[in-house]
């Protein structure tokens, strides 16, 4: 009698359900983020097993790369030393349905690259702009130095003066020059491709509304390469969060639906219930 060996088939049914999962949520992560929230959830799946599910329900976005020119002398930034030693801050603007033109003013901390807040109006003068970040500050205090760039609303008195009355240091970058405020350039197009690019927003409550939801995201959930793909997290966040260790990998978030439907819908799965990540 002659026994011929039978192969078992890898059941791919937990990563199909996870990955989509995470997609229908992130609409805008490719590979690399969505293999970083696997792993973070607990599972120890081959990254080559989870890219060849990946291609296989055909989530690959396609990216359009631009050909940009590299500077001839580049000078890495400065990463700070603690949180609130320095935030950066630039402008962006965007349109509704309706065609009212409306603009962001994005300000994030340099250290952790958190996003602190995003102001969404029609206008922007210099005294909003000030008025704004004594908001930021009643909760994360004032910074020691902030970059910008040499918009006329950072080279007003009105803004200088602010600057010195709160012993704010000012790092003008060089005019022409983005990549020397590299930090919210690669947060501003994080917001244009997640946010901006992907709704098409009624009125500007909507946009705040949708701003304030993604936020939450990308201060939570979003991986990060630059710190070591650790999620940011700030003060307020302290209150509701959790940390679950295992494996030295470490989950920071909220019991949200992703969770919920990831672990609760999926046979086979290793199962946290609600109790268990509040602890």
């Amino acid at each position: 009698m002659t026994f011929y060996y039978q192969p078992k088939l890898q059941d791919d049914s937990i990563i199909i359900s996870v990955l989509n999962t995470i997609t229908d949520r992130h609409l805008r992560w490719g590979f690399p983020k969505c293999f970083n929230r696997i792993r973070k959830l607990g599972y120890q799946c081959n990254h080559k097993r989870v890219y060849r599910v990946y291609c296989e329900l055909k989530l690959n976005l396609r990216v359009k790369r631009k050909k940009r020119t590299p500077p001839r002398c580049p000078k890495k930034l400065l990463v700070p030393n603690k949180q609130g030693e320095c935030w950066s801050m630039d402008f962006m603007s965007d349109s509704s349905r309706n065609q009212r033109s409306f603009r962001t003013f994005n300000v994030i901390d340099d250290f952790n690259r958190e996003a602190l807040d995003i102001d969404i109006v029609v206008s922007l003068p210099a005294g909003r702009i000030t008025r704004y970040l004594d908001k930021l500050a009643e909760y994360h205090g004032y910074p020691l130095k902030i970059r910008v760039d040499n918009g006329p609303e950072f080279t007003g008195k009105s803004f200088i003066n602010w600057a010195k009355s709160h012993d704010i240091a000012i790092d003008y970058i060089k005019p022409g020059s983005p990549y020397q405020n590299g930090y919210i350039e690669r947060f501003n197009r994080t917001y244009r491709t997640e946010v901006l690019d992907l709704y098409l927003f009624n009125n500007l409550s909507q946009a705040r509304r949708i701003t304030e939801e993604w936020l939450t995201i990308y201060n939570t959930e979003r991986p990060h390469k630059a710190i070591k793909r650790y999620y940011r997290f700030s003060n307020k966040f302290k209150i509701n969060d959790f940390s679950y260790f295992t494996n030295n990998m470490i989950f920071m978030g909220h019991a949200s639906s992703e969770i919920c439907s990831i672990f609760s819908g999926v046979a086979g799965a290793v199962f946290f219930s609600i109790e268990e990540f509040l602890l």
